[in-house]
């Protein structure tokens, strides 16, 4: 009877297994079809495209920051409407208030009764995808209505608390220029996107491209690809992806020896980090890496998973100190330099 008993525990283990691993090669087909779709429409972009969809399968939100015109918004844009999910932009601006994207109350007569009675009007907040279009040009108020909604993805508004539909997925952009009028967001707020993703300017080919395609001919339409069921059972898997325990010691102890209060932090980054990454960044840099391993058709991270998506991640996460300011060392070089010093896992 044992022996059945654990023949069919076995046999549950297997078949679970063989689940998951259709699952990965659902995903990787998914990041095939969706690069295919958006680049229908955005010319070029392929590394901010690939840490868009790493973001997605691993619900986390993303800061893109980018001068203007280069297509942070229609990126978005076209990325919502490849997938089967609801969609809503926010222009950000200094006078918008926690209730115009959260909701507000109103009162109305009710018709059955006569009574008048309070009715919660829901926000463009309460959707699957938001865009926050220059999400540093509103007060701090506006900009922490948005930090539960993304961390605990539920609203507090009329004396509740709602839950907002899964998936949900914050995607803000941010203009590095006309600083003058803009609310920096406070590192409380950035701690909560995982990625902080740069837009360059294209490539002299890519920019040619872009003007022939948005100057002539109709625009293409984008297929339906992906239902948020399904986004939903493939961010489930990122996270039952197994890590070698040298993988998550390498993810660990590169975040730690960001931090200048280390003992074993490198001379360079007790001169120009003032504050370190935090715990968050260690998680971010796996489940980014569980991710980005999934969606190359692998079923467990590397060392190198973790490298690549080092910058983006820790973009946001450290402060630098005057000295770095005023040598022009910006936290990109900072990144670059520990990666090239750090040690490899054993």
């Amino acid at each position: 009877m044992d022996g059945l008993l654990y023949g069919k525990a076995n046999m549950s283990a297997n078949n679970a297994k063989m689940d998951d691993l259709a699952v990965v090669e659902k995903i990787a087909n998914a990041r095939t079809t969706l690069k295919r779709e958006i680049g229908k429409i955005i010319i070029g972009q392929e590394d901010v495209i690939e840490h868009l969809l790493i973001s997605l399968f691993s619900r986390g939100h993303v800061l893109l920051v980018g001068v203007p015109g280069l297509a942070k918004t229609l990126l978005i844009r076209t990325l919502s409407d490849a997938l089967d999910l609801s969609f809503n932009r926010i222009q950000f601006t200094p006078d918008l208030m926690p209730s115009d994207i959260t909701g507000t109350e109103i009162i109305e007569e009710n018709r059955s009764t006569g009574k008048k009675e309070f009715r919660f009007i829901r926000g463009p907040l309460f959707s699957q995808v938001v865009l926050a279009d220059e999400v540093n040009r509103t007060p701090p108020k506006t900009q922490a209505a948005l930090l539960q909604a993304m961390q605990e993805h539920e609203v507090s508004a009329a004396g509740e608390t709602i839950s907002l539909e899964e998936p949900f997925f914050v995607l803000a952009t941010q203009n590095p220029i006309e600083q003058e009028g803009t609310y920096p967001l406070p590192e409380a707020q950035l701690d909560r996107f995982m990625f902080n993703i740069l837009v360059e300017y294209p490539t002299l080919e890519q920019e040619i491209e872009i003007v022939e395609n948005t100057t002539s001919g109709s625009p293409e339409t984008l297929q339906k690809f992906m239902s948020g069921a399904e986004i939903i059972e493939l961010q489930n898997l990122v996270r039952r992806v197994p890590v070698a325990r040298n993988v998550v010691e390498y993810a660990v102890k590169l975040v730690r020896q960001t931090r200048a209060d280390q003992t074993d932090a490198p001379k360079f980054i007790k001169d120009w980090v003032r504050w370190g990454a935090g715990p968050r960044a260690g998680q971010y840099l796996i489940l980014g890496a569980k991710a980005k391993a999934v969606m190359d058709g692998r079923p467990t991270p590397e060392v190198e998973d973790v490298r690549a998506i080092t910058l983006p991640v820790l973009r946001h996460r450290l402060v630098r100190t005057f000295r770095a300011e005023a040598d022009g060392v910006d936290t990109d070089a900072i990144i670059k330099e520990l990666l090239k010093q750090s040690p490899t896992a054993k």
